[in-house]
């Protein structure tokens, strides 16, 4: 027997077998659990509409968040963030990039007592403050560290 045809008829089975039994109800396609989207923050071009788009607008300066990045990246298509809150309560972390083509990076959210850590890489288009918001019991701080990109990463 051709081997593509059994392939053919066996791949054809499964799917009918699965058809059937989403008809019959017995298989129910479930709804995926993900955060929302906060689609005007990611698509703000201007910094400060991002932040404010994304409710951290208005944050009070803290040295209580810690960001470590380096002080030149070579290559701004990788560069190394990692971010600590040592602020009680914190709920979310956003990193923000005030020269890159969409200013938002990222935003974390925590719950049931999460350590507030992030570390990722992320792409910066030149040199660029970075900028760490956190929220935490109703309240909103910052932080920021300049970061010195030599090659740009966002189309640069």
């Amino acid at each position: 027997m051709n081997k593509l045809r059994r392939a053919f008829l066996k791949n054809a089975g499964v799917v009918g077998t699965v058809a059937i039994a989403i008809a019959a109800a017995l298989l129910k396609p479930v709804t995926v659990f993900a955060a929302t989207w906060n689609s005007r923050a990611f698509t703000s071009k201007n910094p400060a509409d991002a932040i404010n788009n994304s409710g951290y607008g208005g944050a009070t300066e803290s040295s209580d968040i810690l960001i470590k990045a380096p002080d030149i990246a070579e290559n701004g298509a990788v560069v190394p963030i990692s971010a600590t809150s040592n602020i009680r309560g914190t709920t979310s972390m956003a990193i923000f990039v005030e020269k890159n083509p969409t200013p938002m990076i990222a935003d974390f959210k925590f719950s049931n007592g999460a350590e507030p850590y992030i570390s990722t890489r992320i792409k910066m288009a030149k040199t660029s403050i970075v900028r760490v918001s956190v929220k935490a019991g109703g309240i909103n701080y910052t932080n920021s560290r300049e970061v010195k990109v030599t090659i740009g990463g966002c189309g640069g």
